[in-house]
Order: structure tokens, then C-alpha cells, then sequence
């Protein structure tokens, strides 16, 4: 008798200028069936997506250096790899009319810091589980 083969872990890219905000984001996800692959700005997301498409969602802080979060989203919706990628923003700022133009963008989720890493993991397991 042979034992189950796990389920292969998703993969989810994390891009967040504030490091710390990205260590308990892959904490948390890691405790799930997830993998996190972090990076630092809109530009670094952007590239990861070119070198591995296979994602299976994307957060983004709303505010990063050199390409911000709603710029990674329009590029994303525009490319028709990334037509079913789950994306949640991540922001401090959480004004509505932010939330709005995210959601109008392309968003799947909204979610304000300080956030809840047991919300935030069970939020992300039903937009994967979902594909969009």
C-alpha cells in the first residue's frame, strides 16, 4: 500500500516594500499549503511573474517604490497569462475610494494593515481554491 502524494503546494508572490509586513505574510501563508516568494517593489513583482508565471495569487501593498501595486495590477490584467490570477491588495492607507479603484482595476480582495494573519490566510486560501 503506497501513502498519499500531498497536494503540490501553491505557489504566492508577495510584493511589499516593508519587509516585516512580507516575513508574516510568508509565515502565516507557509503554515497553509502555500509557498511565498517574496519581493520588495512593483518592478521586482513583475519580473517574477515574467521568470515563473505558474502563480496561484498575487498580494500587493498599493504603495511601493518604482512601480506601485495598482500599476502591478493593470500590467497583470492586460496579460492574458494572468487572466485568472487571483490579486489582493494590501494597503495602510484603506480609504474607500481606494479599495473602489483597486476592485475597479482588477482586484479580487482588499485588505487594510494592521490585518488579521489568520483572516488574511483563510482569505487566501478561498481566492485560490476559487482561481479567480
Amino acid at each position: 500500500m503506497t501513502s498519499p502524494v500531498p497536494a503540490p503546494r501553491r505557489r504566492i508572490l508577495v510584493a511589499d516594500d516593508e519587509p516585516h509586513i512580507g516575513r508574516i505574510i510568508k509565515t502565516k501563508l507557509e503554515q497553509g499549503p502555500f509557498t511565498v516568494e517574496l519581493v520588495y517593489d512593483g518592478a521586482e513583482a513583475l519580473d517574477a511573474l515574467d521568470r515563473d508565471p505558474d502563480a496561484g495569487l498575487l498580494i500587493l501593498d498599493l504603495m511601493m517604490p518604482r512601480v506601485t501595486g495598482l500599476e502591478v495590477l493593470e500590467r497583470v490584467r492586460a496579460d492574458a497569462r494572468f487572466a485568472r490570477l487571483p490579486c489582493l491588495i494590501l494597503t495602510a492607507a484603506g480609504q474607500d475610494h481606494q479599495e473602489q479603484d483597486a476592485r475597479r482595476r482588477g482586484a479580487d480582495e482588499f485588505m487594510t494593515k494592521p490585518f488579521s494573519p489568520k483572516r488574511l490566510l483563510a482569505r487566501v486560501t478561498e481566492l485560490v481554491e476559487a482561481g479567480r
